[in-house]
């Protein structure tokens, strides 16, 4: 399994502390290091002051732990390791001391981080021992190297960049993290040492998540552990990895030995989103010194270390998503209702997931806005491929429900229009499926004309993404609320919808949804169907997964394969997914003119592809640079 691309894997570690003894601190640290080069991590914080210990008190300005500390550096220095590291001590700098960082890659001593923002109230007293980050000198003289200083230093090696913070860096109004992400870097490194209190871990760990949001960051915590002491204050030796707001990895707090946390931050993703939020740029920005260093790719092992959902649209199950959807839906329905001065709302009803979701919705706004339900029309149109099952799925929901419902048959229309345009209707092509869907569309438009109700839409997401419409067929309505929900979401969904409405409506509802997903444009044969949308398409869990990625990290076809391979490990077949890709990135590119033309709906999820919002694309433009992804995929793995 190939390693994904645009990511880096970062260790937050936090060592068993020995009290004023920096080199067993320094063997302690080296442990970990040697650790982080067989989980072929890229880059590992340790916590603040780690090579003396944090609680060391008046002993810290001493000759004699300045100078272990230094050795201890040195020894740090020297090691033989792949990954970068940042470690904490004292550093004497121009006759003043300070809580600094120290940066090392492969040797090199590449920069100094000194605090910025000294805690000096309760149970902190830093400023009895050190200067403010501020009054450090800009460079100084170590081991033979010239040796950058200050809180504004950005490390890059043009793989990923990151800046540092210190404790209470990260608990100030405007933290430096703020400006060293608006300036470029990409990753924050925290060094910390902070106790534990009743009710603090919880604050900190949304701290962090909100300052790595609000950064679009990736953001390594290291806090100081057991060994620090306790005649005071207790240390949890907590550390975490988080990215752009979600926590990717954490180790256990309160072991008595050293412990780590470690994950693949997806830099690439992080990227995207920058450019693709220009406020994120105006930010007044201090100006930075970039420190560039050489750090070779690290071969990464086969595994992926972080959450990595295969299905990303779907919620956790706790129903609060689904109970915010629904209600955005119904919103969005009145609120475009009260527009146009109707109370009225007409839709055609297959028995198929996506207008069961519609009809719920429209349901739920109608109970919401105190509408006669009977205002809402449900019309089955049975044509020359329907069957029976979703057929009487859809009359027995529109009962249940209370709503208006008409049955139309468009068998006759749709005959007379063969007849008109000359199709032969034993041959089963577009243009037999296609008069079909426009039949339907026309019936609910001028239905809707005559009694002043509004046309509803119940394409979804995934079937504008893949362009698995009619054009002005059911690919047009006067407003669709499905029009951001993708088709793995509408499952639970359904479940929560239907629960509102009572038994009946449920097991109704749970018969639809095991009713495989089919156009039913084709005759069936002997009560079978002989349209399975999926045995077209390939699965729409594979679909969701690409468009997902696509759109929020920018991943090319090579990136999203590498994905998938781990997200459907044992589900699906690598061929199946590179064969269901390539269908993805045709049709996408192919069937853009369907969402150009596309009509209103609510943005719902985070991927929309409205023309006049998320997504704005020329409908001639060419798929060749990624098709040649795909084509590179098929030429060298199969």
């Amino acid at each position: 399994m190939p390693a994904v691309s645009g990511m880096i894997r970062a260790m937050s570690a936090v060592p068993r502390v020995f009290l004023a003894s920096p080199e067993k601190n320094a063997q302690e640290i080296t442990s970990l290091l040697r650790k982080a080069d067989q989980e072929c991590a890229d880059l590992c914080v340790f916590p603040e002051l780690a090579l003396c210990g944090y609680t060391c008190g008046d002993l810290i300005p001493q000759p004699a732990l300045l100078d272990g500390c230094l050795r201890a550096l040195k020894t740090l220095l020297d090691l033989d390791v792949r990954c970068t590291f940042i470690v904490g001590l004292p550093l004497d700098l121009d006759g003043r001391l300070y809580n600094c960082a120290a940066v090392i890659s492969r040797g090199r001593l590449l920069g100094i981080v000194p605090k910025l923002h000294l805690p000096n109230s309760g149970e902190f007293y830093e400023r009895r021992w050190f200067e403010p980050g501020r009054t450090a000198p800009e460079s100084t003289h170590l081991f033979g190297q010239d040796v950058p200083v200050g809180s504004g230093l950005c490390f890059n090696c043009g793989r990923f960049s990151f800046g540092v913070e210190i404790c209470e860096d990260l608990w100030v109004p405007i933290p430096p993290s703020s400006s060293l992400c608006a300036s470029g870097a990409l990753l924050i490194a925290n060094l910390s040492a902070s106790n534990e209190l009743v009710g603090k871990h919880k604050t900190r760990c949304e701290l962090i998540a909100q300052q790595s949001s609000r950064c679009l960051c990736g953001y390594l915590y290291s806090s100081a552990g057991y060994g620090e002491s306790t005649t005071d204050l207790v240390f949890s030796g907590y550390a975490g990895i988080y990215e752009n707001g979600s926590m990717l990895s954490e180790n256990e707090r309160f072991q008595r030995t050293s412990s780590y946390a470690i994950a693949d931050i997806d830099v690439q993703c992080l990227e995207y989103k920058r450019r693709l939020r220009h406020s994120f740029s105006d930010e007044t920005v201090v100006p930075l010194h970039h420190v560039f260093f050489d750090f070779p790719v690290i071969p990464h092992d086969d595994r992926l270390l972080r959450p990595m959902r295969s299905l990303p649209f779907v919620p956790d199950g706790s129903g609060r998503d689904e109970e915010d959807i629904l209600t955005i839906q119904a919103t969005a329905l009145i609120t475009r209702m009260e527009c146009v001065g109707t109370k009225r709302a007409v839709l055609g009803v297959s028995g198929g997931l996506d207008s069961t979701l519609t009809l719920l919705a429209a349901a739920y706004a109608f109970r919401r806005a105190g509408y006669d339900m009977t205002g809402l029309t449900g019309i089955t149109m049975p044509g020359l491929g329907t069957g029976s099952r979703t057929l009487q799925n859809a009359l027995k929901l529109m009962e249940l429900i209370g709503c208006t419902s008409k049955t139309i048959s468009i068998g006759a229309a749709v005959a007379q229009h063969f007849e008109d345009i000359g199709q032969n209707p034993d041959i089963h092509d577009v243009c037999y499926e296609n008069s079909q869907a426009r039949e339907r569309t026309q019936i609910v438009m001028d239905f809707a004309n005559k009694f002043n109700a509004l046309a509803l839409g119940t394409g979804d997401l995934s079937e504008l993404a893949l362009g698995w419409c009619t054009y002005n067929g059911d690919q047009m309505s006067m407003y669709n609320v499905n029009a951001s929900i993708p088709k793995t979401l509408i499952r639970p969904l359904l479940r929560y919808a239907a629960s509102l409405f009572g038994d009946e409506v449920v097991s109704v509802v749970e018969d639809i949804m095991d009713t495989p997903i089919s156009p039913e444009l084709i005759p069936s044969r002997e009560g079978e169907l002989t349209q399975r949308t999926e045995d077209t398409l390939g699965a729409y869990a594979l679909h969701d997964f690409f468009l997902y990625h696509m759109m929020e990290s920018g991943s090319s076809p090579i990136r999203l394969y590498e994905l998938a391979l781990r997200a459907f490990d044992g589900q699906y077949a690598p061929r199946e997914i590179l064969s269901t890709l390539r269908t993805f990135v045709r049709r996408f590119f192919t069937q853009q003119f369907k969402r150009s033309a596309m009509p209103d709906g609510p943005k719902i999820v985070a991927v929309s592809l409205s023309p006049r919002g998320d997504w704005r694309m020329p409908s001639d433009a060419q798929m060749e640079l990624w098709m040649n992804e795909v084509n590179y995929l098929e030429k060298h793995i199969f």
